[in-house]
């Protein structure tokens, strides 16, 4: 049964996919609650929230231990969002790392070389994403400041070896590991379920595809597992895929970039603003500094949703690539 979500809980769910500290999460997430319906078939969701909630509040309120030392595992997303790289040993996650960012990963041919989380910034075009080289998992050992991490992570890549022979295994290994940690993703639902999901988003990041045998193993990837999340296959050697990942994963983020204009001038494309997607111009206004918003009698826009310059208020929704022109 659908749920029929309202606008105003789909605004709450957007802040929470876009929070960066548990105190916004958390915050958040009681909304959701709040403005969630209240019938039999949202019982499963309500309980989810009410959960989530009940872990975050534990997180905040639990006293730090005497000398204890920092989470390695929190690390605040910056740019346009985090995804979170996870997968076995030796599946090509720090290559993909390496050659996307400048963070001083360790690719090596033996086993568990990435001992800690690495993050590095790489980009869609001129938008930075940050991604997270996770150190490897087994199904024996999981530490458990990652669970935390993959719980409330934006965007989880499952890599897999796409030219290992136990690639098929692999996938279902690591897909079942996040089911056993309750760590609810979700891509490739259907809309129902979808809208019931607080799970990070999830893609299959099938790495080594230059190698012989890969191919032949998408295919069969592709053909058994036909219900899982979104599978592509990428190349850290020849780059093969690594543009269509990124932005498979900047779309998955609900992310908008926004360019600023003066009245008279070219736009300023250097350095777009990143903005959750949805956002408005007075929202755009506000993370500039507080006083334009305040200030803010209108503005101009130029996109493909609009006619170009058109005149616009405050509450007008931004989309990507939009450029923008504030008046005070």
């Amino acid at each position: 049964m659908v749920l029929n979500l309202t606008p105003d809980y789909h605004e709450a769910e957007r802040k929470y996919r876009q929070a960066s500290t548990t105190d916004e999460k958390l915050a958040a997430l009681e909304e959701m609650l709040r403005t969630i319906p209240k019938h039999k078939s949202s019982e499963k969701k309500q309980s989810d929230l009410k959960r989530k909630i009940k872990e975050l509040k534990e997180d905040v309120q639990r006293p730090a231990k005497k000398g204890a030392t920092l989470d390695p595992y929190h690390i605040p997303s910056q740019g346009a969002g985090q995804v979170l790289l996870f997968g076995l040993p030796n599946s090509g996650k720090s290559s993909i790392v390496g050659r996307l960012t400048k963070a001083p990963v360790k690719i090596t041919e033996f086993p568990f070389g990435t001992p800690l989380p690495v993050p590095g910034m790489a980009f869609h075009e001129d938008v930075p994403i940050e991604l997270v080289d996770l150190p490897p998992v087994t199904p024996e050992h999981i530490p458990g400041g990652m669970i935390n991490a993959l719980r409330n992570g934006q965007v989880v890549a499952v890599v897999v070896d796409l030219a290992a022979s136990s690639v098929l295994e692999d996938v279902d290994t690591l897909l079942n590991i996040l089911t056993e940690k309750e760590i609810t993703t979700f891509a490739g639902m259907d809309d129902d379920e979808e809208e019931m999901a607080i799970g990070p988003r999830s893609l299959i990041v099938c790495t080594k595809a230059d190698l012989p045998g890969a191919s032949d193993n998408l295919a069969v990837l592709k053909e058994l597992r036909p219900a899982e999340p979104v599978m592509l296959p990428v190349s850290s050697v020849t780059g093969e895929g690594l543009v269509e990942m990124m932005c498979r994963m900047f779309t998955m983020l609900d992310s908008i970039r926004v360019y600023s204009k003066e009245p008279g001038k070219p736009a300023d494309k250097s350095k777009p603003f990143i903005l959750p997607a949805g956002s408005t111009v007075e929202e755009l206004a506000r993370s500039i500094h507080k006083d334009l918003a305040d200030k803010l009698r209108f503005a101009r826009v130029w996109g493909d949703h609009i006619f170009a310059g058109q005149q616009v208020q405050g509450r007008h929704v931004l989309h990507d690539r939009d450029i923008v022109e504030l008046h005070e």
